[in-house]
């Protein structure tokens, strides 16, 4: 009989101290909780704490609780989240993981190598699991950290001689997560597509630099079901990634009445929208789109900016249709709680939004992305048609499985508890496949 604790990679389990080669990806604002990161360690699997769009001494005091609870070498990580716009936050929340002993993080939406993860790479080393999903960015994860690059963080005494001369012999990254379509910011691949080439990829350029140790390649995207995890193990996946079904569970950070919603999903209920934090690159996240309205405004707003020079372009109607249903706040009110925002944050922001109007437009309307997030996660139930929640089908696809269970109300539904129902049903289900091929 095939158990859930042979599925995947052995190496990837002893590396990083797993009973199961299961993984739990992070979700922005703690909704990956401390709570959440705790209960996967204890259980012997691998989690992220969502630390994107949390302040440092939030994410510090979140370390230290998940530091507290697993304090006999449970495994456990961090996200990393590019900030392409803020280069000196991403070195900053470096530093900050560095100082307290994080050894371990999750790299997500890089499209560039970046000084902060090659610093975080060779202090240690330490362990960088790369969510990837285009074969261009894999290539940079899967190489040496830049010679150049290292030697300037050398120069700048952000690393010594000796973290230097591991960079030869490391890939950027210990392991890539090949994402398909998945919650969230999506480039909506297909894993049956993406991982075969990415894994032929890695042989590639494990052959070619000779590395000691191989790096793994998961699959994350879409998993809900046995049947998904099985196509992600049977396509030549280490580990899988699980997101969507994680934030309907108990530990999540986010607020019943978006939970209540979540589980009413079906795989039909989802949508893609304008990504607030890269809202002029056109980006998009995939959303839940049953029972609320934000795919259609975000998509409203998007539309406005693009086709309108300044909000003083935008006929009067449309203007005060956004500021009365969508705001529910006028332009002006919205411009200053942002720039009071900005002001200590990201002043460059505020400077060239005070220059171009089109840029002072997409600072308005990127706070209605920002405060729908807030709704879903505060609960508020007189607002919960503008709810923002990241999710994909395979909550939808999970919620369908699981009908007629224990499972099925999302108040019994433990991060640990479904992660290991998934894995068992999983390995039943390649054992039956496998008899039936015989």
């Amino acid at each position: 009989m095939l158990g859930p604790e042979r599925l995947g990679s052995a190496r990837f389990r002893q590396d990083y101290g797993l009973r199961m080669a299961y993984v739990a990806g992070a979700m922005v604002k703690g909704i990956a909780s401390a709570d959440l990161v705790i209960r996967l360690g204890k259980a012997g699997c691998l989690s992220f704490y969502g630390s994107g769009g949390m302040r440092p001494a939030e994410v510090e005091a979140a370390i230290r609780k998940i530091q507290g609870a697993l304090d006999r070498g449970e495994p456990y990580g961090v996200n990393l989240l590019s900030e392409p716009s803020r280069p000196h936050q991403e070195m900053e929340r470096v530093d900050l993981l560095l100082r307290l002993g994080v050894r371990t993080v999750e790299a997500s939406a890089f499209m560039q190598v970046t000084p902060a993860l090659v610093k975080f790479r060779l202090k240690g080393p330490n362990r960088i699991i790369a969510k990837i999903s285009r074969p261009e960015v894999a290539a940079l994860f899967l190489a040496p950290p830049p010679a150049k690059l290292v030697e300037r963080l050398v120069e700048e005494d952000q690393l010594t001689r000796e973290d230097a001369a591991l960079a030869a012999r490391l890939p950027l990254a210990s392991d890539i997560c090949v994402e398909a379509d998945s919650g969230g910011h999506t480039d909506m691949g297909v894993t049956s597509v993406l991982l075969p080439a990415m894994i032929r990829l890695r042989d590639e350029m494990q052959l070619q630099h000779r590395y000691e140790m191989p790096v793994g390649v998961g699959a994350g995207g879409g998993i809900g079901t046995p049947e998904a995890a099985a196509c992600a193990f049977l396509l030549g996946a280490d580990f899988i990634v699980t997101g969507s079904i994680n934030q309907c569970t108990v530990e999540a950070g986010t607020s019943d009445t978006a939970k209540d919603m979540l589980q009413a999903m079906n795989v039909q209920d989802t949508a893609y929208a304008p990504a607030g934090d890269m809202f002029e690159m056109g980006s998009k996240v995939q959303v839940m789109k049953k029972g609320v309205f934000f795919p259609a405004k975000a998509s409203k707003l998007y539309d406005l900016w693009r086709t309108h020079g300044s909000l003083e372009a935008i006929d009067a109607a449309t203007a005060r249709e956004i500021q009365d249903k969508y705001l529910r706040r006028s332009f002006d009110e919205v411009y200053r709680e942002t720039r009071d925002f900005y002001a200590k944050e990201a002043p460059a922001e505020i400077e060239r939004a005070e220059r171009n109007p089109k840029a002072r437009m997409a600072l308005v309307f990127r706070w209605y992305f920002v405060h729908t997030m807030r709704l879903a996660m505060e609960g508020k139930a007189e607002h919960r048609v503008d709810y923002q929640v990241h999710t994909g089908p395979a909550l939808g696809a999970f919620n369908q499985w699981v009908k007629g269970t224990a499972l099925e109300d999302w108040r019994h539904r433990h991060v640990d508890a479904i992660g290991a129902h998934l894995m068992q049903a999983c390995a039943d289900y390649m054992d039956q496949r496998i008899r039936a091929l015989s």
